[in-house]
């Protein structure tokens, strides 16, 4: 059965809440993993006034924040490149550092926001570059 919002008293929709008591416990046990780990990911990327990965749109500066995946070394034209896979729950983009084989604290699990220009090469998002803020770990 769908919930029907209710209205407030100056004749607006109330939010949605979030599920407390036995739905919440339910929701949690049914849920899987990756799933709960997506639902915080998301929740705190909101928090830090970031947008999320899945509304980056091409051609596009946006801040980012999410948790590192994989973090590897790619040369790109003869040049090294350091390679960052970023994961907000809601989709993943890609953090490339041009001339760069290694950068302190740019480690899997490691938290981070990031702010650049969005590109789309072989279908996946990119932000070359990017100027990053660190943040504690996972």
């Amino acid at each position: 059965m769908d919930e029907v919002p209710a209205e407030t008293t100056s004749g607006e929709p109330e939010a949605p809440r979030e599920p407390t008591g036995l739905r919440r416990f339910f929701r949690r046990l049914a849920s899987s993993k990756a799933e709960l780990e997506a639902e915080e990911l998301q929740k705190s990327t909101g928090e830090e006034g970031a947008t999320p990965i899945s509304d980056c749109q091409q051609r596009r500066r946006a801040r980012v924040a999410g948790t590192l995946r994989t973090v590897t070394l790619r040369p790109r034209g003869g040049a090294p490149a350091l390679e960052a896979e970023l994961y907000d729950g809601t989709d993943v983009i890609n953090l490339v550092w041009l001339g760069r084989r290694k950068i302190a604290g740019i480690e899997p699990g490691r938290r981070l926001c990031a702010e650049g220009l969005v590109s789309v090469q072989d279908g996946r998002k990119v932000i070359f570059n990017p100027r990053y803020e660190l943040r504690g770990a996972a």
